[in-house]
């Protein structure tokens, strides 16, 4: 599955791309119609806040009603076979692009203490952002973990 979030689920993109989605983010100020285009040519299953973008773009859309970014991703579950477990972490949860690893010389420019740890080091070829396994990327894991434990069990938590 691929993904098109509007513009109000900036944080829904970023956790389906740590999940390892291709999900793109809509720009601002995109009209209706254009978002509605940009899914059915590229594919993509349009995410969105807007309940008349939603009617526009069904059946390829899905509504999303609830506060907070993961109840964004268990609505989304509820509607979507959603793996959170897919791929963690090999897209750039800011640009979407599909993440490398990271070269000795990238390594050498993440802190000190990061280069301690067993790694993956990753790399976005697109912006140059680099991920490394620390708090951050920690919690996040947690949280696609606990997705994934509700997705499994079929219920929320």
């Amino acid at each position: 599955m691929r993904f098109l979030c509007d513009e109000m689920l900036v944080r829904l993109a970023r956790l389906l791309r740590a999940a390892g989605y291709d999900t793109v983010l809509a720009e601002g100020g995109a009209s209706d119609r254009a978002l509605r285009d940009l899914a059915r040519e590229e594919g993509r299953i349009l995410v969105t806040r807007d309940r008349d973008l939603a009617r526009l773009t069904a059946p390829g859309s899905v509504l999303i009603t609830a506060p907070g970014v993961e109840a964004e991703a268990r609505t989304l579950s509820a509607a979507l076979p959603i793996d959170w477990s897919l791929a963690p972490f090999s897209r750039c949860v800011m640009d979407n692009t599909v993440l490398r690893d990271a070269t000795a010389d990238e390594i050498a420019q993440m802190p000190t203490e990061s280069q301690a740890m067993a790694g993956p080091f990753r790399a976005c070829p697109s912006c140059g952002r680099l991920y490394w396994p620390g708090s951050h990327v920690k919690r996040i894991a947690e949280r696609l973990e606990r997705l994934a434990g509700v997705e499994r069990s079929g219920g929320s938590d």
